[in-house]
């Protein structure tokens, strides 16, 4: 029995030992069961397969990552479209009170040091707005792209005072009120002088019900306002005035059509009479021969 034992157990450890020789050297030693080194993240492939001059951004080594705020733009500025900066052009004109040149303009937008060509767009672009006047240069025969000087052009022009207020509400050929907005474009501070006109019984303000703020004006004519009487405006107070329960009740009595009394109400009280339908009589023949209608008429009724 032990000698069968030992060649099973022999066997048994020549076939281990060819088994290892065929996987390699060290292969069954401890060290062959430790996993495998990580692969790299993602993060760390991205900033590695990065150019120099791509538009991805590189995040710096030193920078922890708990810092950077993703729900904050990564750029920031005042816009790059000729419809932004256009519209920032428009906004400093309107607080300037003297013409300005293109390269003013260019300037204050930090446009300066872009190409002749796409300067000369943005400026024939300034030309076309209808909110920006462009003065000529008079000492030039031919104008160019650089020559001239800019100004704003007001939705009301020539209104900033209130004598041309009164003016140009004089020359309105229709009824339709001014909008203050469309005042404010030209004239920024004028609420102080339409509260001064508006007292002086000379304009007609709608203010909003919220602030107040003046929306739009009319003129008006100071002769046609007359002062109340101070003891009739006491006396007035000193009415009382009955409760609307009561009004109904004595304009009834007294034979009169109390103006509270709506009709519509009364129709859907009233009680809904049906109708019956009539019953449509059959005809006998249709008469398609005008010329022959007294020979198709029915004569039956006359049956004695």
């Amino acid at each position: 029995m032990s000698s069968g034992f030992d060649r099973q157990q022999a066997s048994f450890l020549s076939s281990m030992s060819a088994a290892a020789a065929k996987l390699g050297p060290g292969a069954g030693s401890k060290r062959s069961l430790a996993p495998p080194s990580p692969s790299p993240s993602v993060g760390s492939t991205t900033s590695a397969a990065a150019a120099p001059g791509s538009l991805t951004p590189r995040r710096d080594r030193d920078t922890p990552a708990g810092n950077i705020v993703y729900s904050q733009p990564a750029l920031t500025g005042t816009g790059d479209s000729v419809i932004s900066q256009m519209a920032y052009a428009v906004a400093w004109l309107r607080n300037k009170d003297e013409p300005q040149t293109c390269f003013d303009v260019l300037g204050y937008l930090s446009a300066t040091a872009r190409a002749d060509h796409e300067q000369e767009y943005f400026v024939d672009q300034m030309r076309r707005h209808p909110q920006i006047q462009w003065i000529p240069d008079p000492a030039l025969s031919e104008q160019t792209w650089r020559s001239g000087t800019y100004v704003h052009r007001p939705i009301i022009p020539d209104v900033k005072t209130k004598t041309q207020l009164l003016a140009y509400l004089q020359r309105k050929t229709d009824a339709s009120g001014v909008n203050v907005k469309d005042l404010k474009d030209g004239w920024p501070d004028c609420d102080g002088p339409i509260s001064e006109l508006e007292q002086e019984h000379r304009v007609l303000v709608v203010r909003a019900k919220k602030d107040g703020v003046a929306r739009l004006v009319w003129p008006d004519d100071a002769s046609l306002f007359h002062e109340v009487d101070p003891q009739l405006k006491l006396m007035w107070s000193r009415v009382e005035v009955p409760s609307l329960e009561s009004i109904v009740p004595r304009l009834v009595a007294a034979q009169q059509k109390p103006a509270s009394e709506d009709p519509r109400l009364k129709a859907m009280q009233a009680p809904k009479v049906e109708k019956k339908k009539k019953r449509a009589q059959r005809r006998t023949g249709k008469s398609t021969n005008v010329h022959m209608e007294h020979l198709l008429k029915d004569y039956s009724h006359m049956k004695r």
